[in-house]
């Protein structure tokens, strides 16, 4: 996934409308990332931020309605949710799932293997990457050979969701709240490695309630959700106000709600 920086990568999203079983929860989404940017997507639960991003990998409960996706200009919402990852995207789940009977190891080496051919894939490589990441992470490697999130505390399968980022090398990288459940020290494993392994030819956008994770993140946008819309954008200043102030004078300017 190497580019060359005169021509960045870039995440259009316009007017993007979708709903859940019949029911409307984005209304007009819009928002861009170019690579090289670190983006905070913030909002209070039921605003729409999870469902903006299973809506863009594809996942089938989440119909699209309205708008557009487009990755590097290719319409995002017209593929198949392997061809979203092979073109670049990644998902970081809010709740990983446990798969009995594949390791770890196995999982992030088949992972690796569909973006590379036997002629050129890097086993050594692999092998290095994979022990650095695991130290940035403070994970024991002796995870590797358990079943895949099998029995993980909630801490581990977030940093595990990470060490599929750092493996897969996306070129946009949405990760969904990666700061739930987790107490202070893992909060900042988790922000201090994804800002490592943040690259300037790959963006990534983090959704979250809170303030904490960003301040290892140190995020050059943040975007607030509030009712299925974009309602405010600002820089990382911005974060702060929202952690001392919450999210009601938010929806004061938000059509159709009320704080």
């Amino acid at each position: 996934m190497a580019m060359s920086l005169a021509s960045p990568h870039s995440l259009v999203v316009q007017d993007l409308h979708a709903e859940v079983a019949g029911k409307e929860i984005l209304k007009g989404v819009n928002l861009s990332m170019k690579s090289g940017e670190l983006t905070a997507l913030m909002g209070p639960n039921g605003s729409g931020k999870s469902t903006l991003a299973y809506a863009l990998m594809g996942h089938p409960k989440y119909k699209v309605t309205r708008g557009t996706a487009l990755l590097d200009g290719q319409d995002l919402l017209k593929m198949p949710v392997e061809k979203r990852s092979r073109a670049g995207l990644f998902l970081g789940f809010q709740y990983p799932q446990e798969v009995s009977g594949l390791s770890l190891a196995k999982f992030l080496w088949t992972a690796y293997m569909q973006r590379h051919t036997a002629q050129d894939a890097d086993t050594a490589g692999f092998d290095r990457d994979l022990k650095t990441h695991l130290t940035y992470l403070g994970m024991d490697d002796a995870l590797l050979k358990r079943s895949l999130n099998e029995g993980f505390s909630g801490g581990e399968k977030k940093r595990v969701e990470v060490l599929q980022m750092a493996t897969l090398r996306p070129v946009f990288a949405i990760l969904d709240e990666p700061d739930s459940g987790l107490d202070i020290d893992a909060v900042k494993a988790v922000g201090e490695t994804v800002a490592k392994l943040h690259r300037p030819d790959a963006g990534i956008l983090v959704i979250t309630h809170y303030q904490r994770i960003l301040k290892y993140l140190k995020p050059d946008r943040v975007h607030v959700m509030v009712d299925g819309v974009v309602a405010l954008s600002g820089g990382r200043e911005l974060a702060e106000e929202l952690e001392a102030k919450g999210y009601d004078w938010v929806r004061v300017g938000v059509p159709g709600t009320s704080a």
